[in-house]
């Protein structure tokens, strides 16, 4: 008679899985917020809305992940940082229709739990979250043995926030005159990780932990850098500065980015000579020989937020953040459309 096998047996441990709701129910309670009810273990999380100060309230949601920006983890075995990514791609997103961060969920897939890989991309969740000022609700860590190369995972994540509809942000009201103010990244953030990777290590054949004189540091540190979360410079300008337009630089670089939020009867003018590029941009163009095109709609190249803004307004909205110790820089102006097949013009 054939032995009795049990879920254990094919890979799946639940009681370690059960274990770990006590690790990530700690990590949620460091990240408080009013209008959170109860606690992580339920089947859902429960978020109040009876929030002061927003009459006609929107909700605004967003999902995303990390991309393959995790291999780098994986090879430097860190994953402490990650969990900063998810949230910032996340939660950068919601803030730019004026919304404010309420709640976070993850999703967290393996082929077999390993305690404390777990921990650590959690409490990376954690910081992304006490950096957002939002809570974490809830999540999801699945055990899939035999989909996934060991020691190897993948992650999304889903952030919710909230927005007075008199308030959204959609560049409706974006006019002629308008000036671009950007906000520094903390460099790559979690885009163009493809590319990347294959300048860096098919290329170049370096090792994750070669130090490259030109960056000041291992290319594994670089590389891992977390994503730049600005809910707090954006959310302090939106508080009493007028704002029109907000883009957070992803996929597509500011090329694709700011297209979204400017209408179709402007033009764009974008000073590139005016802020400064991390050298990691530099670093990686001529590696791989990167046209200049190529790099603008790719990587963020040192700007990772841009704020569309009154020309009245744009020395507060400078001054703010600068007292804020935000890197930020007028780089632009929006103008009168003149050839519509070149929307962008970079000087």
């Amino acid at each position: 008679m054939a032995d009795s096998l049990t879920y254990a047996d094919a890979g799946v441990d639940i009681d370690k899985a059960n274990k770990l709701v006590c690790t990530i129910s700690e990590i949620a309670k460091q990240t408080p917020r009013s209008g959170v009810i109860g606690e992580i273990g339920g089947f859902g999380g429960l978020f109040s809305l009876n929030l002061a100060n927003v009459d006609r309230p929107v909700l605004v949601s967003s999902t995303d992940g990390v991309g393959t920006k995790l291999k780098i983890a994986f090879m430097l075995g860190k994953h402490d940082t990650v969990g900063i990514d998810l949230v910032a791609m996340c939660v950068n997103d919601i803030l730019v229709q004026g919304a404010k961060p309420l709640f976070f969920l993850d999703y967290l897939s393996m082929g077999k739990i390993d305690s404390e890989q777990v921990a650590d991309i959690i409490k990376g969740i954690g910081e992304g979250c006490q950096q957002a000022k939002c809570a974490l609700l809830g999540g999801e860590t699945a055990e899939m043995p035999g989909f996934y190369t060991r020691n190897e995972y993948d992650m999304a994540g889903f952030a919710v926030g909230i927005v007075d509809n008199s308030k959204i942000i959609d560049g409706t009201e974006v006019r002629v005159g308008h000036r671009l103010i950007g906000i520094a990244s903390s460099g790559l953030h979690s885009n163009g990780y493809s590319l990347v990777r294959k300048i860096c290590f098919e290329r170049l054949k370096l090792k994750i932990d070669d130090y490259v004189p030109e960056l000041g540091k291992t290319i594994g540190e670089e590389l891992l850098t977390p994503t730049k979360i600005y809910v707090e410079p954006i959310l302090s300008i939106l508080k009493d500065l007028p704002v029109h337009g907000l883009a957070h630089i992803t996929g597509g670089g500011i090329a694709d980015n700011i297209l979204r939020i400017v209408p179709k009867a402007c033009n764009i003018s974008i000073q590139t000579e005016i802020w400064d590029v991390p050298p990691i941009f530099s670093f990686l163009q001529q590696a791989g020989n990167v046209a200049d095109e190529e790099m603008r709609r790719t990587f963020n190249n040192g700007i990772g937020m841009i704020a569309i803004v009154h020309p009245d307004a744009t020395a507060d909205v400078l001054q703010r953040l600068e007292a804020m110790n935000e890197k930020a820089y007028l780089i632009g102006e929006i103008l009168e459309c003149k050839d519509s097949s070149e929307r962008i013009i970079w000087e």
